[in-house]
């Protein structure tokens, strides 16, 4: 290991994601990339802190360089996530490891189940099961058991082994080794601190908006700073969607059996965002789904936008050590704000994209920010 590259929201960064860091640096990393997702997040909702603030402090506590994971792709399910993760580290040229918490800590054990989830015996036994009405999670749990037994398919259970899966998959071809690193304290999405320390990032997030003392876990740089409020753009997300067409739905990325129908429906109804979700919600559509697809829809995200990679490196923060890693690279690279013109079509469309969802984002704030605080990109 030298180079080493993590896929992280880091939302907000805190003592869990330095333990990471640490153990990438004990285990021989001599530089550390970090691929952030902005200010949109796989979850479906936006971020606590700004991308840059974020960013910035990442590079504060030990990582090297901040490279940012585009909208279509942070905003989307555990596939296509690491996809575009591993897309961008393998752009860099350097990155020779993909680093990554999960609750088993076992590589091997995720890449036997990873190679289980190629063979096509696989494929049908997941068939199988969601036509007996099973979720798409536990479909895939179910059918893993058949092939490698119940101990190795219970690793998809825990949500961080399931998104590791998805990484040692997307890596799967590519020169770049898999790095597991055994998860400790509160569980993912944990409310409380009953798992020990480090809190959740959903703990952590509730108790910052509650007003509540988080110094113990989140570092002083993003604390002086401003965060997020909750529930700001619920009426705006709520009055987009009741003035868009039933036809429009449809345009969303993820669909599938008419969900759009659903939610198009649950969108005449709800008097809430979260009457809106809790409408939308069936057995077969989990929460986090239906929130990417009305963040998708609110922030204009088209279907198939993350089909292929992402196609630019964003810088968003580098000490010295690395600016350096920019070179041997193989998407073009924007660290200024010069560089933008030189982008192709596709990718001056996904910026564009960005950009409009960033000056949303500025509207979260209890002192709201102007349009293009977040361009030209800062470095």
């Amino acid at each position: 290991m030298e180079t080493a590259a993590v896929i992280a929201e880091l939302n907000p960064l805190h003592t869990g994601h330095l333990y990471l860091l640490e153990q990438l640096r004990r285990s021989g990393a001599q530089r550390v990339v970090l691929i952030m997702s902005g200010n949109f997040l796989q979850r479906g909702d936006y971020a606590v802190f700004d991308k840059f603030d974020r960013a910035s402090a990442a590079v504060t506590c030990g990582a090297d360089l901040v490279v940012e994971l585009p909208l279509p792709w942070a905003l989307a399910g555990a596939q296509p996530f690491a996809f575009g993760g591993v897309a961008l580290a393998e752009a860099l040229g350097a990155v020779d490891t993909l680093a990554f918490g999960c609750e088993c800590g076992d590589a091997q054990a995720l890449t036997q189940v990873a190679q289980a989830l190629t063979q096509p015996a696989f494929s049908q036994a997941v068939k199988a099961e969601l036509a007996n009405g099973a979720t798409f999670a536990a479909a895939r749990q179910n059918a893993c058991e058949t092939l490698l037994g119940q101990e190795r398919a219970a690793l998809l259970s825990g949500p961080n082994n399931a998104l590791a899966v998805e990484y040692i998959t997307a890596l799967q071809g590519k020169r770049i080794e898999p790095f597991a690193v055994r998860r400790v304290g509160a569980g993912h999405d944990s409310p409380e601190a009953s798992g020990g320390e480090p809190l959740s990032g959903s703990a952590l997030r509730a108790n910052l908006r509650a007003g509540q003392d988080v110094s113990a876990y989140v570092p002083p740089q993003l604390l002086n700073g401003p965060h997020t409020e909750a529930d700001r753009l619920d009426q705006a997300v709520l009055a987009k969607l009741r003035a868009m067409k039933k036809s429009e739905f449809a345009a969303a990325p993820d669909l599938s059996e008419g969900l759009e129908n659903r939610i198009f429906a649950a969108s005449r109804q709800a008097a809430s965002l979260e009457e809106l979700f809790t409408l939308s919600k069936t057995k077969r559509y989990p929460l986090a789904r239906i929130r990417r697809v009305v963040w998708s829809l609110f922030l204009g995200v088209p279907a198939g936008a993350c089909r292929l990679p992402p196609p630019y490196l964003r810088v968003l923060a580098a000490n010295e050590t690395g600016k350096a890693l920019l070179t041997g690279y193989s998407l073009p690279v924007l660290a200024r704000a010069a560089q933008v013109k030189a982008l192709d079509e596709r990718a001056k469309r996904v910026f564009e994209l960005e950009c409009a969802a960033d000056d949303v984002f500025g509207l979260c704030f209890a002192q709201p920010k102007p349009c293009g605080s977040y361009f030209p990109v800062r470095l």
